[in-house]
């Protein structure tokens, strides 16, 4: 399966990120990109966290949905999928909203990387704490709803950011509670839209390519740090 992955980086390299057990939080427009590449670039194990369903509305921009399973929970036709590319995938689906609560369902498992791709706000601000003080490596992807230009999407520091309500308020949140403002994030130097819509409104490659940057930049970490 990965025999042209290894004549880029090597068989060394692939054998380190098989090792490596990543934390998928949200499997939406942004987290079904990075389930999709992450797999395919040779993640191992994994553990994915969602709790909704699909519905009509997430077509335009969710690579795990299709007609044919609007109402079925995210969780499990993301694992579904997985395993039709990777059937030899150690993947724990997690059916929950994961909130300060019900966290230790997460961090029971151990984890070496965590990918935030989720909406909440609340959620977001706990899996930056709760990594920092687990000391476990964590990027978080910001708002790619009301955008176009997916060109605008970097990989950057939480203190780098502008035009980013979100990140405005992460880093107000970093800063009150003194955690590093070098966290790691995708986010967009464009303004967001203004629309309409009582929606945020979205089209299929922004988050798309937001999630490519996520997998990327777990990719990288593994490939130049680990031992």
């Amino acid at each position: 399966m990965f025999e042209r992955q290894i004549s880029l980086i090597g068989e060394d390299n692939l054998a380190k990120i098989q090792k490596q057990t990543v934390a998928l939080i949200g499997l939406g427009g942004v987290g079904g990109y990075a389930l999709e590449t992450l797999v395919r670039s040779g993640i191992q194990n994994l553990i994915i966290v969602d709790y909704d369903t699909i519905d009509l509305t997430n077509l335009n921009r969710q690579i795990i949905t299709t007609q044919n399973n609007i109402g079925q929970k995210k969780v499990t036709e993301a694992q579904k999928r997985a395993l039709t590319i990777n059937p030899l995938l150690n993947i724990i689906p997690l059916d929950l909203y994961l909130n300060e609560e019900n966290f230790e369902e997460l961090f029971k498992y151990h984890i070496d990387y965590i990918i935030d791709a989720c909406d909440s706000i609340n959620t977001k601000k706990m899996l930056i704490k709760e990594a920092s003080n687990r000391n476990i490596k964590l990027i978080s992807c910001m708002g790619t709803g009301n955008k176009l230009d997916p060109s605008l999407l970097k990989i950057t520091t939480i203190d780098k950011t502008s035009y980013d309500p979100l990140a405005k308020i992460i880093r107000k949140y970093i800063k009150d509670n003194q955690l590093s403002n070098k966290l790691p994030v995708v986010a967009s130097t464009e303004p967001p839209i203004k629309t309409q819509s009582p929606h945020i409104s979205s089209i299929s490659y922004v988050p798309a390519y937001a999630g490519l940057l996520l997998t990327k930049y777990i990719i990288d970490d593994i490939i130049h740090t680990k031992e």
